[in-house]
């Protein structure tokens, strides 16, 4: 019979495969001790990738993998702004941060990698126009094109005018989202007076 150790390092081992990013929430769920963890790390079969979150060390990084490790941390957040845009693949912006919406009531999370630049959001502007999507096995809510559109409108104070002319200009020219759908979120973020003349020009 194997020791108890080597069947949790298997055990371990085999959640990693199904779960490209790993909690320690996930092993203790699975009744394997966290212990576990340290050791494989210690011994090469297991990387720490942020607190609290292991991955495979083969394991091929994609693109919005940071996206993926704040949705483990902060369910409750959504991707938004630059980072939704890049999502999107809409903009030259290349985002060192991951901007994530949160609700108003919620502590600004604690997290040192990746980097994270906190939203407040409330009531419907944080409800609506989420997306869901599934990144390297982890759920993450990720706001539209137009809700993102008309986001950049309200934070451009935060992000930039010429970002959100950007992302307003690529979008529309890629067909990415509706006009009504824009107009619907404008109104939600009441920037409709803000963004009625540039929504002329680009329609012109």
């Amino acid at each position: 019979m194997a020791p108890a150790h080597r069947t949790h390092e298997q055990s371990l081992l085999r959640l990693a495969r199904r779960r490209p990013l790993l909690r320690s929430r996930d092993v203790m769920a699975a009744s394997i001790p966290t212990s576990v963890l340290s050791r494989l790390v210690t011994a090469g079969k297991l990387k720490r990738v942020g607190r609290g979150v292991y991955s495979l060390p083969n394991q091929p990084i994609t693109e919005h993998q940071s996206l993926a490790e704040v949705a483990l941390r902060v369910p409750q957040g959504v991707v938004c702004l630059v980072s939704a845009l890049r999502f999107h693949g809409i903009g030259t912006q290349a985002p060192f941060e991951v901007w994530l919406a949160i609700p108003k009531n919620l502590p600004v999370p604690r997290i040192d990698q990746p980097s994270l630049r906190p939203v407040r959001m409330s009531g419907t502007a944080l409800a609506e126009g989420i997306e869901r999507h599934v990144i390297e096995g982890v759920p993450v809510q990720v706001f539209n094109v137009a809700k993102t559109v008309a986001d950049c409108f309200k934070y451009r104070n935060k992000i930039g005018i010429d970002v959100a002319l950007e992302a307003l200009r690529e979008g529309w020219a890629q067909r990415k989202f509706r006009m009504d759908d824009l107009w619907h979120y404008a109104t939600v973020d009441r920037v409709s007076n803000v963004i009625r003349p540039y929504l002329e020009s680009v329609t012109a």
